[in-house]
């Protein structure tokens, strides 16, 4: 189960780190195609993810990284869902909903899967 969980972690990091800076550094792509947050929002939404993923590869702080990206996301997913006309494989709520429920996974198993000492 750790190895399981390093690997998720490992890749959940990547990929929060290459959606926070995408955010962060073309968020008039994002602002032109979803209205709901203005350019600050999802500036501070980029760096909230990726401060989140360097955090989630540091042991003593996992579980509440991996909790707030969890968080995060399904609060996305749900702006997403609201703002969104189709269900698709090409649509982010599809992909935030699967990212929010692998990181809260971690988070979980970060936290009560633990070794007890």
């Amino acid at each position: 189960m750790n190895v399981l969980l390093w690997v998720l972690q490992g890749a959940l990091a990547f990929l929060y780190v290459s959606g926070g800076a995408y955010k962060v550094f073309k968020f008039d792509a994002l602002a032109n195609h979803l209205r709901a947050l203005p350019r600050g929002g999802w500036r501070a939404l980029g760096a909230l993810e990726m401060v989140g993923a360097v955090l989630l590869v540091i042991p003593a702080v996992t579980p509440l990284a991996a909790a707030a990206l969890a968080l995060e996301t399904l609060a996305l997913a749900g702006l997403y869902a609201r703002y969104s006309l189709k269900l698709a494989a090409t649509n982010p709520m599809v992909w935030a909903v699967v990212m929010g429920l692998l990181v809260a996974f971690v988070a979980y198993g970060r936290y009560a899967l633990r070794p007890l000492a």
